[in-house]
């Protein structure tokens, strides 16, 4: 098996297939590192910062290779490009909501389905009012300029739900004064199709995108169809030389059905889920001063039937879930620098968010009628201040605070501490010690047995050493991360101690430790490589959080040719515990454009090219190798 592997990622460097991109552009990008130890981020400080002075780590990943990629959702480029961060999958397309839903994202084996990890639109958090967790098909490419992954604990800057780090996802604008429009489109395996159609302009002052995009696929099982509309449209003024403001809307609805598993195939599992989000934000930028006044708001409509399995003796459901959520929120933030080498960030948030679920019956004695399961929000308000100071050119001292007010359950204290150490031949070494929490969710707290309106707040400890650096005119960049998650007064389901039935309590630990290496090489001007590499040992293991996890991948750009291809490879991922499930497997994809005339490239696109077996979600066998092809029209 291991001489098989080594063979796969050598493999893995050559090139097969590539990117969907004119040529030269990514010519241009080969030049970039995307792991750059001098990439200026804003997630871990709400300011533009230079990642070396961060104690925490950052990944990013940019626009081009999100483009190189040629996928419509986020999730599976972060998959492989950011160690210790995985998603499942269940099909060609699409990951739904509810039983059996896919797209859950965990980091470090903290899962944001769980609420544990925070995917944030522009620094302002995304989640379901109701249910705590993000929505995976939400998270489309056309959104994103680039995506920052803070891994580790973010709570002192984002409050609830941050505990086990965030995905940010900065939204696109243009960057070069001029109108460009683009088109991309294709089709493949299981009668695949994907659209997205977008615009941007920067003239003066002003800077616009708009962008739109249709996908479907019936799905490489019967009875798995799956559909999305999805629209992002973003309008920004500069006002003055310092201060700037932008509004933007985006927007998604997809029609899902959810077959089962393969040994008891359901029936009418069938899904509608719109979910949106808007934002406006004042900005303002000085020398030694900058800040922003931002309001956000989220909303979503779900309806839901759980379907039925004949093979079970079940008949047809007679209601159908319904739920309206909504979450809005208000933040103000404002960094000064009092002298050389300082920066002090004082900020408060105030988030509102709930909603109201519902069963409406459909059939049966009860038509007509609906039964109410919640209907409530909650409020948060917190204060915070995030200190950095350099203290001459070998160290960055970090230290933040947060204190958080939730409505019901009470006030928490946030601490967290770290430095950075610059020393000779562009090395960098930090240490971190950073406090996570998570209130409990509503669904916890008053929706369905075993609901529990006592639940008392989550918290761990993350312990982080880091060591980059950046060799060859940093053409080569590397870095090693060791970690170690302490929790406790996690939720869990356990008999209830005062009477029959089960409960969710303050019971579970968390215990994991791990290792996470990544690797960016520039070979020539023409050819790139990039690695990473996750261990993650867990006390308790759980789903979608794999032992292993190795990335090795590689780019080449020619004349009108670009070329990019990768090997993923899991081993001891969980897909079902208590019997425990596991699997190993390794994936091969690859991707290709050929540049016809200036405006006009062809593509395609290929997807677990080794045909392998293997399983995500217990129960969901994922398809064997899928090809896609198309066109992008520039101009």
């Amino acid at each position: 098996m291991k001489r098989r592997i080594v063979a796969l990622s050598i493999l893995a460097m050559l090139p097969c297939l590539g990117n969907a991109q004119e040529a030269g552009a990514l010519r241009d990008t080969l030049s970039e590192k995307k792991y750059s130890i001098d990439e200026v981020v804003v997630t871990g400080t709400r300011n533009a910062t230079d990642v070396r002075h961060l104690s925490q780590t950052v990944s990013v990943v940019n626009r081009e290779k999100i483009e190189q990629t040629m996928r419509p959702s986020l999730l599976p480029v972060l998959t492989e490009n950011v160690p210790g961060l995985f998603t499942t999958s269940r099909g060609v397309m699409g990951y739904g909501v509810s039983g059996g839903a896919a797209g859950g994202i965990s980091l470090r084996g903290l899962s944001g389905g769980s609420a544990r990890l925070m995917v944030l639109i522009d620094g302002h958090p995304q989640y379901a009012g109701i249910f705590g967790h993000p929505i995976a098909d939400a998270y489309q490419s056309l959104l994103a300029d680039k995506v920052e992954v803070l891994r580790g604990p973010a709570s002192v800057l984002y409050g609830s739900n941050a505990m086990g780090g965030v995905i940010n996802i900065v939204t696109r604008r243009m960057h070069e004064d001029g109108i460009k429009t683009s088109l991309h489109t294709g089709y493949g395996s299981y009668n695949t199709l994907e659209t997205e159609l977008t615009n941007s302009i920067r003239k003066g002052r002003f800077s616009s995108v708009v962008s739109g995009s249709y996908n479907r696929t019936d799905g490489h099982r019967e009875n798995m169809p799956f559909e999305q509309y999805g629209g992002y449209a973003k309008l920004g003024y500069e006002l003055t030389g310092n201060w700037s403001t932008y509004a933007d809307v985006n927007a998604t609805h997809f029609n899902a059905t959810y077959p089962g598993p393969v040994s008891a195939p359901l029936l009418e599992g069938d899904q509608r889920i719109t979910r949106g989000v808007t934002s406006f934000a004042l900005e303002n930028h000085y020398d030694r001063t900058s800040g922003a006044l931002s309001f956000f708001y989220n909303w979503g409509n779900h309806w839901i039937n759980d379907g039925y399995t004949p093979s079970k003796g079940e008949s047809p459901q007679n209601g159908r879930f319904n739920s309206r959520d909504d979450m809005m929120g208000i933040s103000l933030y404002q960094n000064t620098r009092f002298f050389k080498g300082n920066r002090i960030t004082l900020g408060v948030d105030w988030f509102r968010y709930g909603g109201k679920a519902w069963t409406k019956f459909v059939k049966g004695e009860n038509a007509g009628t609906q039964r109410d399961l919640v209907d409530k929000h909650e409020n948060e308000l917190a204060g915070y201040v995030d200190l950095r100071q350099n203290i001459g050119n070998w160290l960055t001292f970090n230290a933040g605070l947060r204190v958080d007010h939730h409505s019901r359950v009470g006030t928490e204290w946030i601490p967290q501490t770290g430095l950075a150490f610059h020393l000779p031949h562009g090395v960098e070494l930090k240490a971190s010690a950073t406090k996570g929490f998570r209130y409990p969710i509503l669904r916890e707290m008053y929706m369905f047995p075993p609901q529990n309106p006592d639940l008392e707040p989550e918290s761990m400890w993350n312990y982080e050493l880091a060591l980059s650096q950046s060799l060859l005119s940093g053409r080569l960049s590397y870095g090693v991360n060791l970690f170690y998650i302490d929790g406790n007064n996690l939720i869990m389901t356990l008999p209830n101690p005062n009477g029959s039935g089960m409960l969710n309590q303050n019971s579970g630990s968390i215990d994991n430790k791990g290792v996470e290496l990544q690797a960016s090489y520039r070979i020539s001007t023409h050819w790139s490589a990039d690695a990473n590499y996750s261990f993650l040992n867990m006390k308790n293991p759980v789903l979608a959080a794999p032992e292993h996890k190795m990335y090795v991948g590689g780019a080449f750009s020619q004349g009108r040719w670009n070329i990019s291809t990768g090997l993923m490879y899991i081993n001891g991922l969980y897909t079902a515990v208590n019997p425990d499930a596991t699997e190993n497997y390794v994936l091969w994809n690859a991707s290709a454009s050929f540049s016809v005339i200036k405006w006009l490239a062809i593509w395609a696109r290929g997807e677990n090219l080794l045909a392998q077996e293997y399983e995500i979600n217990a129960g969901y066998p994922m398809p064997r190798a899928t090809v896609m092809g198309g066109i992008n029209i520039n101009f």
